[in-house]
């Protein structure tokens, strides 16, 4: 060409194009019919403000193209640039001769929208009533940023009394904000914020987040004066208690806690605010601990809408807290506390209520001529309590001959080694508190104003007794008597001798107990948990069997929301549903109000569970260790509420799932290592049997349910369970959590495990990997009944014997019951807790650490000069104890007659549920062979442990080897190994079903 056309044109500037134009091209200039016409572009964002910095750092660099245009379009558009960047544009004339390029030509894009505020550098910090958001520029700002616009209302509150801020609020700030403080808010109330940037051109794209406010302490009403005492006595003080106002959350619970002062501390105003008390700590912790102050009341908020008297030291029992007798000669201070607890925050208002002064009480003389009467009469009940004892040791002597060949002193001292004698007894205590002055109890008098009395936490703590003392009845002094004795040794013989004597055990009728439940059912020391059980399987009269059926059976409390129509489908059972008023509440999507349902239940322990049964709220509390909702009780999700359960498991922050059922089940044969080796060699055949019992709700990789993304981390496949750990987000929300999903394989429906071992080291596994933060642990099997009643019942009780050296299986059941519908649904597994709570504490943790296996063999090998008898020795006698005996009914195929003569010793036969069966047919042979399947740490069935070969099962041993793929023989007997050479190898070639297999096979001699 001769030249380029002499100038190019910019038709039109645009954020992200350039239209450009030019002289028309005539011969004279291309010199040729055959031209093309190329348009090259390069260009570097343009600096802007601080934004520039940052996309400069991002996007270092030129970028440049070119693009042939048609000489002949009335437009020509150069596309996809950057807003407000210099564009250097040049034009390139080529026909076959040569080239000609034109001189540069630059020129600036418009600007645009920005991009949006990157959500992961979005900050906030929540406090009561204040929220301070911090965010960075738009990665794109697209222009010159020139203002931020944040807009904010209220989501929802924790506190139902919370007017939420509608229509959105919004704050413009200058373009250098990168922080902002939001003011006079309400605390435990969330709050979305958009927060967006704005150029010349416009607002971008907003960014979304939600936070929370911290909630605020209810707010106590002051007292004025001495309005808050309203009575004292020698051991009581009665005050005026007013209800809170709740600030942010809904009050939770009130507590009234006695401090004891020094006897040099100075009585202060009462109605000042005064230190609050986090921790619950009990009479009886406090007492053990020589802490100087307890809680002696905690109250439901239900039971304080009003103002309302109460007498502290009434001697009652409230939510579990032991409202002691003050002792008269001390100092105390009353304090009331109002707590709110939402999740995992709680915030806590005290008030001191009043002062109780000592009181002084005139010296009793004895009086000669009462003296002696006194004596006459100590003489006298000294020696009926000896004929009483006596007459307890015949008993015990006669019943000694029908106990079981258990030696129930073995175990009894395994359990003192295990654990040390924890805490006291309720009449312990009253001791302790009416002797806490020496001076006073040097007088040896018992003041009617401090009296004694038992209610329905006293069958829990006589069994707590230290060993050596002696046998007291329990009465209420001024009062009438209470037909409740308790023998400190509580051996065996005095529960029999209460079942001979036709007696319940600690039934007392005594009115001064504030909770008149009937005759209730105690709670059971553990040192005597194995007679208990042997005593209930044994029984003609009252077993398991009828303390099992006095449970209630079915429909216990409305529920209402599971039965409305549009939540049927949500129900894998139309009889197995969720109570309303334990119900897990969903926060509702919007416009569709049934979104909030879901079957399941919170297994509430911390004693402000709603119960119609007062003894059932006092039981819960009894596991106080464990705190408000720790477990959700809720079936196998159904195809239609997989998304549903993942809202729960986000909702509620649990990061533990417990699976207690297979995906499909077979029947009803108890879970061994026989029926999980077949059910995969035989999948085909038992097809046609299964029942799905639970929709699998977790992804082999990554899916996404709704606005929840779970995707699949790792799995640790082991014998009898299964670790899964998946990570769990939210769309929306700068948050990835990790949940696990432990699933226990050997459960069969309806039925129980064979043994508990497995299952007790499952639950070890999950309390040491659930965080102490985390929510919930959301427990299911099919129904979230039967299976997921037995897994919580053993976890609860399991805590309870180690803190408190009793169980209440019991009770535990009925306050399951209570919150969700036949928890714990046959006798078997009614039965089976029981047992597994036995091998629990018989045997506890076996498990050693590698690193210390060496200190802890030596240690277990030394002999013990007091027992004569070592550790390891007391383990293997324990492990002969609680190892069952198979029955005849055990091994049904062992012993069929046909099946003789394969037995090399009669008295060691395999158990039908662990039998190889052999697969491959041999004539009229049967499929029966002595031997058992057995599990490894990792992997169900890893081993076939048999006899070694008669001459008559020789085929069959090798059928066995071939049907299940065994590749290694460990032989452990000595024999002839030259005269099993050439059995084997005479035996092989008999048998034709090997001729056309290449099969390979070691064995390895010991």
């Amino acid at each position: 060409p001769m030249r380029t056309p002499k100038s190019l044109k910019i038709a039109e500037t645009q954020a992200r194009f350039i239209a450009v134009d030019w002289e028309s091209l005539g011969y004279n200039i291309t010199r040729c019919h055959t031209f093309n016409v190329t348009i090259c572009y390069s260009y570097q964002r343009a600096a802007t403000n601080q934004s520039s910095r940052l996309s400069l750092a991002n996007q270092s660099g030129r970028a440049s193209g070119c693009l042939e245009m048609d000489p002949k379009a009335p437009r020509h558009v150069v596309g996809d640039l950057p807003p407000n960047t210099n564009v250097s544009l040049k034009m390139i004339l080529t026909n076959p001769e040569g080239r000609k390029e034109s001189d540069e030509t630059i020129i600036q894009t418009q600007e645009d929208v920005p991009g949006p505020v990157p959500g992961e550098f979005v900050r906030a910090t929540p406090s009561e009533d204040k929220i301070t958001l911090q965010w960075k520029e738009p990665l794109e700002p697209n222009g010159v940023i020139t203002q931020y616009e944040i807009s904010y209302s209220g989501v929802q509150s924790f506190d139902p009394s919370v007017v939420l801020l509608r229509p959105p609020l919004l704050v413009s700030l200058p373009w250098n904000s990168s922080v902002h403080s939001f003011t006079q808010l309400q605390p435990g109330t969330t709050y979305q914020f958009q927060i967006r940037a704005s150029t010349s051109k416009g607002f971008g794209l907003p960014s979304t987040l939600n936070v929370t406010t911290n909630i605020s302490a209810p707010t106590l009403e002051e007292y004025e004066g001495s309005e808050a005492s309203l009575n004292e006595t020698a051991s009581t003080i009665t005050v005026l208690l007013k209800p809170a106002q709740a600030k942010g959350a809904p009050v939770s619970a009130y507590q009234i806690v006695v401090r004891e002062l020094s006897p040099h501390r100075a009585r202060r105003e009462a109605g000042v605010a005064g230190e609050c008390f986090r921790e619950p700590v009990s009479f009886q912790n406090a007492a053990s601990t020589g802490l100087p102050f307890y809680f002696a009341a905690e109250l439901p908020p239900r039971n304080l809408q009003e103002p309302m008297a109460f007498t502290v030291g009434d001697n009652k029992t409230y939510q579990g807290f032991w409202n002691a007798p003050l002792a008269p000669r001390k100092n105390y201070n009353i304090y009331f506390q109002a707590v709110s607890r939402v999740e995992k925050e709680s915030k806590t208002q005290c008030l001191k209520l009043a002062f109780k002064g000592a009181t002084e009480e005139p010296e009793v003389v004895p009086d000669p001529a009462k003296q002696t009467d006194q004596v006459v009469k100590i003489a006298g009940i000294s020696s009926a309590v000896l004929v009483f004892i006596v007459l307890v040791l015949l008993a015990f002597l006669l019943l000694k001959k029908r106990r079981s060949y258990y030696s129930y002193s073995y175990y009894l001292k395994l359990a003192k080694k295990r654990k040390d004698a924890i805490g006291t007894t309720r009449q312990e205590m009253t001791h302790m508190v009416n002797s806490m002055d020496r001076s006073y109890a040097e007088q040896n008098t018992l003041h009617a104003e401090e009296p004694l009395s038992v209610g329905f936490m006293d069958t829990h703590t006589f069994s707590n007794r230290l060993p050596n003392e002696p046998l007291v009845p329990t009465a209420v002094l001024g009062g009438p008597l209470c037909s409740c004795y308790t023998d400190e040794n509580h051996t065996a013989a005095a529960a029999e001798n209460s079942r001979l004597l036709d007696i319940p055990r600690y039934h007392c009728e005594g009115t001064e107990s504030p909770y008149q439940t009937g005759q209730l059912h105690p709670a059971i020391r553990v040192a005597d948990l194995l007679q208990h059980i042997n005593l209930m399987k044994t029984s003609d009269s009252y077993g398991f069997k009828e303390e099992y059926e006095s449970f209630f059976e079915g429909q216990s409390a409305s529920w209402d929301a599971a039965k409305k129509e549009q939540n049927r489908t949500k129900n894998r059972y139309g009889n197995i549903i969720a109570y309303d008023h334990s119900r897990v509440i969903l926060q509702p999507m919007e416009d569709d109000p049934s979104s909030d349902y879901i079957n399941a239940n919170y297994i509430d322990v911390s004693g402000d569970a709603a119960s119609s049964s007062i003894g059932e709220r006092i039981w819960l509390y009894r596991d106080g260790y464990q705190r408000p909702s720790h477990y959700i009780a809720t079936q196998g999700p159904v195809h239609e509420t997989v998304y549903d359960f993942w809202r729960m498991i986000w909702q509620e922050q649990s990061a533990c799932i417990v699976m207690v059922t297979n995906l499909v089940e077979v029947g009803r044969a108890t879970s061994a290592p026989a029926q999980r080796l077949q059910s995969v060699i035989m999948s085909q055949i038992l097809q046609q049997g299964d029942q799905v019992k639970c929709y699998k709700y977790w992804p082999d990789d990554a899916e996404v349910y709704g606005d929840f993304k779970v995707t699949f981390v790792e799995v640790e496949p082991l014998a009898e369970y299964v670790v899964r750990t998946f990570t769990l987000e939210r769309r929306g929300f700068n948050e990835v959590r990790e949940v696990k999903q432990f699933h226990f394989t050997g459960w069969p429906d309806h039925g129980v495990p064979y043994h508990a071992t497995g299952l007790l080291s499952f639950i070890r596994r999950v309390k040491i990997s659930n965080p102490p933060t985390a929510g919930p642990i959301v427990v299911h099997c099919s129904a979230g009944a039967g299976r997921t009643g037995c897994y919580i019942v053993i976890d609860i009780m399991l805590d309870m014997a180690e803190r408190e050296g009793v169980v209440d299986i019991y009770n535990c059941v009925k306050a399951l019951r209570s919150r969700r519908i036949n928890m714990v649904q046959t006798e078997e597994q009614y039965i089976f807790i029981h047992d597994a709570i036995l091998e629990a504490c018989l045997c506890g943790e076996t498990a050693i650490p590698v690193c210390e296996f060496k200190a802890a063999y030596y240690d277990m090998i030394r002999i013990d000069s007091q027992s004569n008898s070592s550790h390891l020795k007391d383990e293997f006698q324990t492990l002969n104890s609680v190892t069952p005996q198979p029955q005849p009914e055990d091994c049904s195929i062992a012993l069929l007659p046909r099946n003789h003569e394969k037995n090399r010793f009669m008295d060691n036969l395999p158990p039908d549920r662990c039998l190889p069966f052999l697969i491959t047919i041999d004539g009229e042979s049967s499929n029966y062979i002595n031997a058992a399947l057995m599990d490894s740490y990792r992997q169900p069935a890893a081993f076939i442990v048999t006899q070694h070969p008669l001459p008559n099962t020789v085929k069959d041993f090798w059928r066995l080897v071939y049907d299940y793929g065994c590749t290694s023989i460990v032989m452990l007997n000595e024999i002839d190994l030259a005269q099993v050479k050439l059995n084997i190898t005479s035996t092989f070639h008999k048998i034709s079903i090997f001729t056309d297999t290449n099969f390979s096979c070691t064995i390895h001699v010991s």
